[in-house]
């Protein structure tokens, strides 16, 4: 019963199932017949190069939509309205599309143009616009060409039999893939014909290889003609001139031109180019094949000689790069062959033979003689090692050499220090005993960084010429404690707004265990110090200095004591700055003082301006209508007070003139002592001027005359008479005295004399009236030395040379300042 239900189920399954299909496939053909394609075009294909006539119909356009309304057709697109134009059009009424010229595949394979169907009324599309390709069927119209059509190849003349001398390839414009575009390479021919040259072709590559070998010798230049032909019909082909070059190789071994020679050389010399040694080579010169390479085969196993090859000339050259010994060896054999850098290669038979046919290298006998010379005195070693300790006293006996001489008495040999850069050493001349002369400073920049002091020592003989032997003593130096501990950098920065502690590093010159760890310590003397800082840690190449409490920003000197590990002490001061770093490690530059005035000062400012204005226009208006009388100064000097005494007695006695023929007038001043000269000559000279500390002066003040009674006096009487000074000076100061004499010239006097003149004339006007009192002398000394006149000394007409006055020298300076001091002194006074 069960298996009757379940095959109705399934039946009834079945026949819904089909059901469902045949409707579905009604609603698809009901689909598709309502979408009717309403297009009638196909793939239209040309020919290449299609001869014509043209135009020629290539294909017709039909559209069912066509009979509802009039209408015509249009195409755009390549070939129509783009590039290239003008190679199809379309007949407007009938739908035929035709070629209008031949087309080249090679320049354009297809054409995709647009198809359009448009009402004649409107001019809108009608139907929707449908695209078509036009192919181009190609013909075989190319021919195959090389890639370059001509080629010039060097080849090698040791290639090898098989081996590829050039590689040819080409190319067909035509369709890929087809009968036209695939082609075969051939050799048209070869000249010369041997050796023979094969072509060989794999895919679309060809290749030139050599069977057999070339000769340079024979033939240098081959000329090979070859071709590539296609499949197409009809057959297209090309051809190709190939040329190559041959290049010579190493096929000529080297020979020696002479097979024996002979030279000599010095004992125990080195010498460059002693003997050349030529060979032949017929190959290429300056070409790897032709230059040779010269190898001992015999008698330089110490190797004593070196042949090196001149680029040149392809000579040999023999050198002598380590002297021979006389006593050893007084004649060398040396058997040398010749080969080229590049390996020789041999073509017999149109074949290439091995290398174990080939011919043997070509060899020379070379005889050098060794001729004896006066041998230096030989050490028992290059170098010697010496160990003492530094700081050992002078006289120290450190090393005494041993020698051999073969040609000299050893008794006979001198020795002399070569190096010795400290002077630290002495030498025995007959023994060669090195002695200390100085103590030896480990630390010294004399000794390396090894320890080690190097002197060089030398034993002369006395042959002719004297020859020289020579070693080196390395004295090892063992260190002592002889240096203080002492600070690495002597200041450091505290920043006091977020530090407390810097480290202090101590050094010492002395090695272990000379040297660090260090203890430190503050000294105790100064409590403030142990008050302010502590060191923790305190042993060690470093110890930290603290601060005990926050420190005002400035700088503090902290005195420290510190102890090597053998007990060493010593006393450093570490200056720490104390100060405000920011976020940073050094001090902050401090901030730049600046002010500014507020208002009360701009008012008072103004204040004091406005005062200084009124206290001028004050001046101004009690100035006004006073007349100033002015000295008239005509000369270019101007006489001043000179030893004034202050104030006398009034005197109305008439002024004379003391016009004796020699009159000396003494006057005494402080340091200084003068003695003047008077004589009555000619109206051309007048009073000289002594001008003191560069531009200071003392002058006759000849304006006081009426008034003051004069150390210095003289009188005048009209019409006057100008008298001439002449100034005999003796000055003491610091134990210096300074003599000179001095002429002015007429000119700049003249005015001076005016000057005097009307100076007199007022005075003598306004003592008419006055008591007569004699004039006075003053300190008046006697007549003092004798001096011989100037008149007959020529006058300078040059001006005022004043330029010796501002350097009279240090001592005079300060004679100089201490008159003008005593002057300044008495005229304050009076």
């Amino acid at each position: 019963m069960r298996t009757c239900s379940l095959l109705l189920l399934v039946a009834f399954i079945a026949l819904a199932e089909s059901f469902h299909g045949r409707h579905h496939m009604r609603d698809k053909r009901e689909l598709l017949m309502r979408a009717k394609r309403r297009w009638v075009l196909s793939t239209i294909e040309i020919q290449e190069e299609d001869p014509g006539p043209f135009p020629k119909e290539i294909s017709k356009m039909f559209n069912d939509q066509t009979g509802k309304e009039e209408h015509y057709y249009q195409i755009t697109g390549t070939g129509v309205t783009e590039e290239p134009q003008g190679v199809f059009k379309i007949d407007a009424a009938t739908g035929h599309v035709s070629a209008l010229k031949s087309v080249d595949r090679e320049t354009r394979s297809s054409f995709h143009i647009k198809f359009d169907v448009l009402s004649t009324r409107t001019g809108q599309p009608i139907d929707k616009q449908l695209a078509f390709n036009i192919d181009v069927k190609d013909i075989n119209d190319n021919a195959p060409t090389f890639l370059p059509p001509t080629m010039d190849v060097k080849v090698n003349e040791n290639l090898e039999e098989g081996g590829a001398i050039v590689n040819l390839k080409a190319e067909d414009k035509d369709q890929m893939n087809t009968d036209n575009s695939k082609f075969t390479f051939s050799l048209v021919s070869q000249i010369p014909n041997e050796p023979k040259i094969e072509l060989k072709q794999v895919d679309e590559v060809g290749f030139l290889t050599l069977k057999g070998c070339f000769d340079y010798d024979k033939v240098k230049k081959y000329d090979v003609i070859v071709q590539a032909k296609d499949h197409g019909e009809p057959s297209q082909s090309s051809q190709a001139v190939i040329t190559l070059n041959i290049i010579d190789t190493n096929n000529h071994a080297p020979t020696f031109r002479q097979k024996k020679y002979q030279g000599e050389v010095l004992e125990m010399i080195t010498k460059n180019d002693i003997l050349r040694i030529a060979v032949d080579d017929k190959d290429t010169p300056n070409t790897a094949g032709w230059r040779a390479k010269y190898i001992f085969m015999k008698g330089n196993e110490e190797r004593n000689y070196q042949i090196d090859t001149d680029p040149v000339t392809n000579e040999g050259i023999l050198s002598v790069i380590k002297g021979k010994d006389f006593e050893r060896t007084k004649i060398t054999y040396l058997l040398v062959e010749v080969e080229n850098e590049e390996p020789l290669t041999l073509c017999k038979d149109n074949k290439l033979v091995g290398a174990s046919e080939h011919p043997p290298r070509d060899i020379v006998n070379i005889t050098m003689k060794v001729i004896d010379v006066n041998d230096a005195p030989v050490y028992e070693k290059d170098t010697f090692h010496v160990y003492r300790k530094e700081e050992e006293p002078p006289g120290k006996e450190i090393f005494t050499p041993t020698i051999k001489d073969v040609d000299s008495d050893v008794t006979k040999v001198r020795h002399v220090l070569l190096e010795d850069q400290g002077k630290w050493m002495t030498i025995d001349a007959k023994t060669g005993t090195i002695t200390s002369a100085k103590m030896m400073d480990r630390e010294s920049e004399f000794v390396d960084e090894n320890d080690v002091y190097k002197i060089v020592i030398g034993a002369i003989d006395d042959d002719e010429p004297p020859a020289t032997g020579s070693c080196t003593v390395l004295i090892y130096l063992k260190d002592v404690n002889d240096n203080k501990p002492m600070l690495a950098t002597n200041g450091a920065i505290l920043c006091g707004n977020k530090d407390k502690k810097v480290m202090v590093t101590a050094m010492d010159d002395d090695a272990p265990p000379f040297g660090g760890p260090f203890a430190f310590s503050l000294v105790d003397d100064d409590k403030t110090v142990t008050q302010r800082w502590k060191l923790d840690p305190s042993y060690g190449d470093q110890a930290g200095l603290i601060s005990r409490t926050p420190l005002p920003y400035d700088n503090y000197s902290v005195p420290l004591l510190i102890q090597d590990q053998q007990g060493e002490i010593t006393s450093e001061t570490m200056v720490v700055m104390v100060c405000d770093c920011g976020e940073g490690v050094v001090c902050k530059p401090k901030d730049p003082v600046t002010s500014s005035l507020g208002k009360a000062g701009i008012g008072l400012l103004f204040l004091g301006l406005l005062l200084f204005l009124l206290l001028l226009f004050v001046l101004a208006c009690q100035c006004k209508g006073k007349e100033m009388v002015m000295v008239q100064d005509e000369g270019n000097q101007t006489l001043i007070k000179y030893n004034q005494e202050g104030g006398g007695s009034a005197c109305q006695a008439e002024p004379t003139l003391f016009l004796t023929p020699t009159r000396m007038v003494a006057v005494n001043n402080g340091h200084k002592t003068n003695t003047i000269k008077t004589s009555e000559i000619s109206n051309d000279v007048v009073k000289d001027t002594d001008f003191y500390n560069g531009r200071v002066v003392d002058m006759i003040n000849v304006t006081s005359l009426s008034s003051q009674p004069q150390r210095n006096t003289f009188t005048s009487s009209r019409p006057a008479r100008y008298n001439t000074w002449n100034v005999n000076r003796t000055n003491t100061g610091q134990g210096s005295s300074s003599m000179y004499q001095r002429s002015v010239s007429m000119r700049s006097n003249q005015h001076i004399a005016d000057h005097i003149e009307r100076r007199l004339y007022t005075m003598y006007g306004n003592q008419l009236d006055q008591a007569g009192y004699p004039p006075q002398e003053y300190a008046y000394e006697g007549l003092g030395s004798k001096s011989p006149s100037l008149d007959k000394l020529s006058l300078s007409n040059q001006g005022e040379d004043m330029i010796f006055l501002d350097d009279l020298g240090p001592k005079f300076k300060t004679l100089a300042g201490i008159c003008q001091h005593t002057i300044q002194e008495k005229n304050i006074k009076l």
